[in-house]
């Protein structure tokens, strides 16, 4: 490995600093280390949802939340043992150390691993595209383009999503249409047949959920339903997963976003006496990213033929009492096409994003 301090972080730096590091955004994972740069172990994406489930503040030192009871071997490592410990373990990258500190990180991909039923299994659910936008937001281009054929290199944005959703064992798509929906139709008249690709039509604008009113009898199974002006770079097997094991009918993936108010913020009483003082103060917010797991008994809280967004049937379901889990993602792990400023950092990004 000629630079190990690339895979790593200090113990002293922040948790966002951790989950922002070049490293956790490609891999999922980063190596913690003290002040003369010995390994003290490894931060993961799954320590990472910890942290966020437990109201943990982003702001604290990564060493708070490291895994100290992590796997490791020396230079004169056993194959045997290594092939071992992939098969029997959830790990993916071993951490080489020379003295305490890091010469190297072997990966699982890389050793001849039998495949356990785990990792046999993929997603291969449905997934829902919802694409009937009319894109104002990108505006002037989707006057002459719908908004899911806006190309970010040589891909319409459609194709990047389902191509990544195929990745993990996906094959049945629906598109829900609306604004220029002929285009889009057209450009997948001459699509790879390798997917199966149905078309939900909207009529008349029915917001980000109503349309899935149409699918009800048609999916029987849990289901993904994802914005088509988003990209989320995350292991789709372990969303799915999480939701299937907390039994939620409705799983949101959302975003860490890291806002910083660029002025003092004064509180006060009622009566208008100062309270307290916050010289620019730092929020975290877990966002919704535009992408859901679903279970097909949500369909019947959809009205039929009434516009009717996903806020609201959220908004509903927690109102009945439904579980409703949140899956959380780092802040870069995700981009919103469908803003101006996203959409060019998206073209220059994406050879590194996926």
């Amino acid at each position: 490995m000629d630079n190990p301090s690339f895979f790593t972080i200090n113990h002293r730096k922040t948790i966002r600093e951790a989950f922002k590091h070049e490293v956790f955004t490609k891999e999922q994972f980063v190596i913690v280390v003290d002040d003369e740069d010995n390994v003290m172990g490894i931060v993961t994406d799954g320590d990472f949802r910890r942290a966020i489930w437990n109201a943990i503040s982003l702001e604290d030192a990564v060493g708070a939340i490291t895994n100290k009871d992590y796997i490791w071997l020396t230079e004169r490592y056993d194959v045997d043992n290594v092939v071992k410990i992939f098969s029997t373990t959830d790990v993916h990258q071993i951490p080489i150390l020379r003295n305490e500190m890091l010469v190297d990180i072997i990966y699982k991909n890389n050793f001849k691993v039998p495949a356990s039923e785990k990792s046999k299994r993929n997603i291969n659910i449905p997934v829902v595209i919802m694409a009937g936008g009319s894109g104002t937001r990108l505006d002037p281009f989707t006057r002459i383009l719908p908004k899911p054929l806006i190309p970010i290199g040589d891909k319409p944005v459609i194709e990047i999503l389902i191509e990544r959703f195929a990745k993990y064992g996906s094959r049945c798509f629906y598109i829900s249409l609306n604004y220029k929906s002929r285009i889009v139709k057209a450009f997948f008249e001459d699509y790879v047949k390798e997917y199966n690709i149905s078309f939900i039509d909207e009529e008349k604008p029915l917001g980000t959920a109503g349309s899935l009113k149409l699918l009800a009898g048609k999916i029987k199974t849990t289901f993904i339903v994802s914005n088509c002006d988003i990209l989320v770079q995350e292991d789709y097997n372990k969303i799915v997963e999480f939701h299937r094991e907390g039994q939620y009918m409705l799983t949101i993936v959302g975003s860490v976003q890291h806002h910083v108010v660029p002025y003092g913020v004064c509180k006060t009483d009622i009566g208008g006496g100062l309270v307290d003082f916050e010289e620019k103060p730092k929020y975290d917010f877990l966002v919704n990213t535009g992408m859901y797991v679903l279970d097909p008994g949500v369909l019947k809280y959809i009205p039929p033929g009434k516009e009717f967004d996903m806020t609201e049937l959220i908004h509903d379901l927690v109102q009945k009492g439904k579980k409703i889990g949140v899956f959380p993602v780092s802040e870069k792990s995700w981009i919103d096409i469908g803003q101006w400023e996203q959409y060019k950092k998206a073209v220059e990004d994406l050879h590194s994003f996926f």
